[in-house]
This record gives structure tokens, C-alpha cells and sequence, in this order.
């Protein structure tokens, strides 16, 4: 049975690293608030009631795709399939099509951004088997309308930040929901992680100002990891109860990116 995602994919070093999944999770976090669909969150009230524990539920469904056989993943991405269709029948309504290609576009987009801010940006290859992995995750949830490349997916992706992001009642509930879990300082640490990774338009949306420096910090922060200081990295970005859980993400098997 051969992987679903060889073993040298860029993929596997991004999403086996606590780091880069904990970034893509805070620049989705603030695009998740704004997105038109946003109220399908407040239905299952799943993420509004405990945003860090579906983060880490989220984590364990996206390692159960990247680190597995094929069988295994489209057992898992049916799943998946079936757990939104079993909301869409309790609402009596279905989730857009454009909803569910904006989640998956966040989690390709904010995955590169993630790896660009600590390491480097990705190279021309690595951003072609991001996408071509993804891909196959969209299809493997029944996703239509997906760009069959990397370079038709960024046009599609700026469609889509034009036209189905907007700030609302919604938007503001959710991080109000953000600020309740996590207490104020590290509130202010996640708005500033949102505001080095987001692109231009969540930020104005969100009235973000990033820092001059911030990108330097989080740089400095990856070239150092071998100064053991990532728990307590962590250990500032969330409550203290889930640092042993954040150790969880790292995968040894994954094949480190070189930076």
C-alpha cells in the first residue's frame, strides 16, 4: 500500500512540525472569522465553544491524511465528507461550494506562509506538490471546481479573498470567543501572529498593523530551534495545560525542510 504522501514531501515536513501547524491555525483562526460562511461555525457552536480543542481535533484529521497509506486517508477524508453532510442535514441547508474551497485554500495558503516566516519560502517544486497534495484532499472531500494547478489555484485564491471575506457580527463573536480562552496577553500574541501571516485584505479587515520587526523575530526564532526554547514558545501562545498536547504534532519521521 503505498503513502498517501511520499515520504520527502514538503507536506510532511510542514504538517509534522507543532511550530508551522500552530502558525497555520492562528493565520486561519482570523480568515475563519471573516469568511461569509462563518455562521456554520456558530450552528455546530464546536468552534466557538472550545477553539483550541477543535484546533487539536482538526491536527489529528490532517496527520491521519499526510502520514498514512492511501486506504487509510480516503477512509479518513470520507469521514470527513460525512461528518459535514450529517450538519448540512441537521440544518436543512448545504454548506456553499466556494465555503469548502476557501478551507482548503486557507490551509494550502497559510501552510506556505507558515514555512516562508520561519524558514524560507518555498521553492517552485515544493509549492507545485503543496498544491497537487491538497488537490487530492479537495477531491478526496468532493470538492468541485478545483484548479487543476498551483498557478490557477493563487488567481482563484485572490477571487476568493475578494469576494467572500467580510467583517461581521460573527467575525467579532469569534474572536471575542479567541480572547475568552486564551486571556488577554496571549489574545495579543495571536492577533500579532494573525498580522505577520495574513494576507493584505484580512488584514485591513481586521484592522491589523504588524510590527517592523515581528518578521525578524519569528526568523531569528527558526534558525535557533537547536536552543531548545520551542515549549516555551508554546508555552506563551497557549494556556500551559496544552503544551504536552502541541508535543504531540511533531512527527520524527519527518524529513526536515532545509532552511
Amino acid at each position: 500500500m503505498s503513502d498517501f504522501v511520499y515520504k520527502r514531501s514538503i507536506v510532511r515536513s510542514i504538517w509534522g512540525n507543532s511550530d508551522l501547524i500552530l502558525l497555520i491555525f492562528a493565520g486561519a483562526a482570523a480568515e475563519f472569522a471573516l469568511n461569509r460562511a462563518v455562521d456554520w461555525l456558530f450552528f455546530t457552536n464546536a468552534l466557538p465553544r472550545d477553539p483550541i480543542g477543535r484546533l487539536f481535533s482538526t491536527v489529528r484529521y490532517a496527520q491521519e491524511i499526510v502520514f498514512v497509506d492511501d486506504r487509510t486517508a480516503e477512509r479518513t477524508l470520507d469521514q470527513i465528507y460525512s461528518i459535514h453532510k450529517s450538519v448540512e442535514r441537521a440544518r436543512g441547508a448545504q454548506i456553499p461550494d466556494w465555503a469548502y474551497r476557501d478551507v482548503l485554500y486557507m490551509l494550502i495558503d497559510y501552510s506556505e506562509r507558515s514555512h516562508g516566516l520561519i524558514y524560507r519560502p518555498l521553492l517552485a517544486a515544493e509549492q507545485r506538490d503543496l498544491y497537487e497534495v491538497f488537490l487530492r484532499v479537495g477531491q478526496g472531500l468532493r470538492i468541485p471546481d478545483l484548479p487543476p494547478t498551483y498557478a490557477e489555484w493563487q488567481a482563484d485564491r485572490r477571487r476568493h479573498l475578494e469576494q467572500d471575506l467580510e467583517y461581521s457580527e460573527f467575525t467579532r463573536r469569534l474572536f471575542e470567543k479567541y480572547r475568552q480562552h486564551l486571556g488577554p496577553w496571549r489574545y495579543e500574541v495571536l492577533r500579532l501572529t494573525q498580522a505577520q501571516l495574513a494576507p493584505a485584505r484580512v488584514r485591513r479587515l481586521l484592522g491589523f498593523h504588524s510590527p517592523p520587526l515581528l518578521s525578524e523575530a519569528f526568523r531569528v526564532y527558526g534558525l535557533c530551534k537547536k536552543l531548545n526554547i520551542q515549549e516555551l514558545v508554546h508555552w506563551l501562545l497557549l494556556p500551559s495545560r496544552y503544551v504536552d498536547e502541541v508535543k504531540k504534532f511533531d512527527r520524527a519521521s519527518v524529513v526536515s525542510a532545509e532552511v
